[in-house]
């Protein structure tokens, strides 16, 4: 019995309030029990079977589903969240060996702060003629009556060029793009050694009179070859240790390939001399300040996969830091919600609707929080990201989608039994294997 069906019980039989509460006490502590033994068991399903559903549950249990997302949520605190992809599945070896060299690396900077300005660090990348946009590049702001933006799937294409790069906590030391029919092979590596050790005593005659630089890269065939090591050690070269699978913890995959990369998706190059000058330019773009916080992020990777015991950490929520600290610095962009702020972020989002919360912040001096309340608060806005669609349809398109549904329903206002007489199928390919959705993938955390 729940409490108000009991006072309902208490006022109908004249029931004195002493018994009254009396039975309240008894009813609640019922209910109390009987809804910690729900959780319990809710508990011990989402232990067991972490992707299952809140529907499974509530029929396993014979309860209502609100009841079951009320117990997931509030009680047990729980959020379902897509898996992330990560490169490897890495087992226990691979995760003790990451932390050692964290360890290592955290050590010798703690005995040289200066350490890690005498790190130039590389690795290729293919930079491609199209390349699609990031999810978060193809998100637009949008308000709830709109239609959500859609864009065609499409796939990098097969015009694209190996980019081979090194860089310190100056700025870019030395790239050059593989020639064509050329392979990343050992005799190609010497080369791009000999090329770095130039562009070194070119740009950093400091780091050049004093050999005290340090190589850090991966452990590619062609970088830990015998002719290459050979070379190495024959020029005094000093290797800063890099630990495998780990692109978590590589300055050119976390910064250097994305900063090259991000501004370049979406946009079309029809020649191998279009991607190299593109490539060129972004890499001047780079500040210097960015190359200074590479290295001051790679301390922070460490610290942070020793924390998360070697396993990958990257979308983990392991320390507060914001990137953004508007409000440590002078000058510290506005804050106050204004009629001239409301219109001027209406007036920006219409002519770029695909801004972030930062860019927009950035171009009109608010702070970013403020943009956000403005956003979806004053102007009612979210940001979608763009549905994938088999094509972008032209006009003439639409209009014949507009034209065959309109024969379709004609005929089937016409005869009732229009539809039962179609006999409809396609071909499909089966796979082997074919990986999970996003939604398959969830689970509870």
């Amino acid at each position: 019995m729940d409490q108000r069906t009991c006072i309902k019980f208490c006022v109908k039989n004249e029931i004195k309030c002493a018994d009254a509460f009396r039975m309240l006490t008894v009813a609640y502590g019922e209910a109390t029990l009987d809804r910690n033994e729900k959780i319990n068991e809710v508990e011990k399903m989402i232990l067991a079977n972490r992707p299952i559903t809140v529907k499974e549950v509530a029929e396993d249990l014979n309860i209502s589903i609100g009841s079951c997302h009320s117990i997931f949520i509030n009680d047990l605190g729980m959020r379902r969240v897509a898996a992330k992809y990560v490169p490897n599945l890495l087992n226990c070896d691979q995760k003790q060996h990451r932390m050692n060299i964290a360890d290592e690396m955290l050590d010798s900077v703690r005995d040289d702060p200066n350490l890690l300005q005498r790190v130039i660090t590389g690795n290729e990348a293919w930079v491609y003629g199209y390349d699609v946009e990031t999810k978060a590049q193809s998100s637009q702001w949008k308000l709830p009556q709109e239609p959500r933006p859609k864009k065609a799937r499409q796939v990098q294409s097969n015009v694209k060029v190996l980019l081979t790069g090194f860089f310190d906590c100056r700025g870019v030391v030395h790239h050059e793009f593989l020639p064509q029919g050329r392979t990343v092979n050992k005799e190609y590596y010497l080369q791009v050694m000999r090329n770095l050790r130039e562009a070194i005593r070119q740009k950093h005659p400091d780091l050049w009179k004093n050999k005290n630089w340090l190589l850090h890269h991966d452990n590619a065939p062609a970088h830990t070859s015998l002719l290459v090591r050979d070379h190495l050690a024959k020029n005094n070269t000093l290797m800063m240790p890099k630990a495998p699978y780990s692109p978590d913890l590589s300055t050119c995959d976390f910064f250097l390939f994305l900063k090259l990369k991000r501004p370049m998706k979406g946009r079309r190059y029809a020649t191998l001399d279009e991607i190299k000058t593109a490539s060129k330019e972004e890499l001047k773009k780079i500040f210097k300040n960015d190359f200074l916080k590479c290295f001051e992020d790679l301390k922070n990777r460490w610290h942070e996969c020793i924390i998360s015991h070697g396993d990958y950490f990257e979308g983990d929520k392991i320390d507060e830091r914001n990137t953004l600290e508007d409000d440590k610095h002078t000058g510290r962009p506005s804050s106050s919600k204004t009629p001239e702020s409301i219109e001027k972020v209406r007036e920006f989002v219409v002519n770029n609707r695909s801004a972030s919360l930062r860019m927009i912040a950035e171009v009109l001096h608010i702070n970013k929080e403020t943009i956000r309340t403005i956003l979806h608060e004053d102007l009612g806005k979210t940001k979608d990201c763009a549905k994938f669609v088999p094509h972008t349809l032209t006009g003439e398109q639409k209009s014949l989608r507009i034209a065959h549904c309109r024969d379709i329903i004609s005929s089937y206002e016409n005869d009732s039994n229009f539809l039962k007489s179609i006999v409809t199928g396609d071909e499909t390919w089966c796979f082997q294997y074919d990986p999970k959705t996003k939604r398959q993938s969830a689970e509870w955390k």
